[in-house]
C-alpha cells in the first residue's frame, strides 16, 4: 500500500532554514534561587490571600505540573485540601505559614502515606513576588565564604600596614645619622607667643592674697638677730670638759 512521502521539517521552511531551538524553562525542583516571578496583571485582579494564593503560584516557574494539588485542581477541589491530599501519595505543595496579605510560604514535599512526609524545597511569596528559598547548607556555605573574604581582606590590609611602619622605621634610623643641632633649633617666635599667652592668664587671675597676719605677742626676728645667729651658729662649739680626764695630775683628788 502507497504511502504518501512525508516532507522533512526543514524542508517545509521558507528557505529551508529550520528555527532556532526555545530554551526550556529548568524542571521544578532545580536550584532556581537567582530568579523571582511576579505577575502584576494578576495581582491588580485578583486578591492575594490563602484561598486564591495557590492559583497565582501556579503560574510561576516552579509549579510542579505532576503533583497531587493539580490533580485535585481538575477535579474540581481546592488544591489545598488536607482530607484529600493525606490520603494520596506523590509530590504535593503544602501552605506552611500565612501573613496576609505580604508573607505565604509554600512546602514541597513527597508523601509516603498519611502521616509520612519528606521536605523537599520552600517557596515563599514575598508582597507578591514569588521566590525560592535557599536550602541550609547553601546559607552556611554563602555565609562562610563571606567570612573568610572579610578575614583575608583584614589580613592583607593589616599586612600592607605593617610593611608601611617597617618602611617608616628604616627612614627614621637612617636620618638619626643626621647632627642633632639642626632638630633642636630654637623657635624664637613660639616661645614669645608662649610667654604671651601665661601673661594674659596671670592678668585674667585675681591678685594674690596677702599673707596672714603674726599672732600677738610674737615679735618677728630683725636683720641683725638673724646675722649674729648665723654667726654664732657659724663659730666652732667648744666640747664640754671632762673633770678627770682633761684637769691634768696636779688637780686630782689625793688620797
Amino acid at each position: 500500500m502507497a504511502t504518501t512521502p512525508m516532507i522533512p521539517p526543514a524542508a517545509a521552511l521558507d528557505g529551508g532554514v529550520p528555527p532556532p531551538p526555545v530554551a526550556a524553562p529548568p524542571p521544578p525542583g532545580t536550584d532556581m534561587t537567582g530568579i523571582c516571578f511576579r505577575d502584576q496583571l494578576w495581582l491588580n485582579t485578583y486578591p492575594l490571600d490563602r484561598n486564591l494564593v495557590f492559583d497565582y503560584f501556579a503560574l510561576s516557574p516552579f509549579y510542579d505540573y505532576s503533583c497531587n494539588n493539580e490533580q485535585l485542581r481538575l477535579r474540581a477541589i481546592h488544591p489545598l485540601d488536607a482530607s484529600h491530599l493525606t490520603k494520596m501519595t506523590g509530590i504535593e505543595y503544602n501552605l506552611s505559614e500565612v501573613l496576609e496579605p505580604h508573607l505565604f510560604v509554600f512546602r514541597k514535599q513527597k508523601r509516603d502515606g498519611p502521616e509520612k512526609v519528606t521536605p523537599m524545597l520552600t517557596y515563599y511569596i514575598l508582597d507578591g513576588s514569588i521566590y525560592q528559598a535557599p536550602q541550609l547548607c547553601n546559607v552556611f556555605a554563602s555565609r562562610v565564604g563571606r567570612a573568610l573574604y572579610h578575614i583575608s581582606k583584614a589580613f592583607n590590609t593589616a599586612a600592607s600596614k605593617l610593611e608601611k611602619i617597617g618602611y617608616v622605621d628604616a627612614e627614621n634610623e637612617s636620618t638619626s645619622s643626621e647632627p642633632k643641632a639642626a632638630k633642636e633649633t630654637i623657635d624664637f617666635k613660639e616661645l614669645k607667643r608662649v610667654d604671651h599667652i601665661l601673661a594674659s592668664l596671670q592678668r585674667k587671675l585675681p591678685p594674690a592674697p596677702p599673707p596672714p597676719p603674726f599672732p600677738e605677742g610674737y615679735a618677728p626676728p630683725s636683720a641683725e638677730g638673724e646675722k649674729s645667729s648665723d654667726t654664732q651658729q657659724a663659730e666652732p662649739t667648744q666640747g664640754a670638759v671632762d673633770p678627770i680626764i682633761d684637769q691634768g695630775p696636779s688637780k686630782r683628788m689625793k688620797f
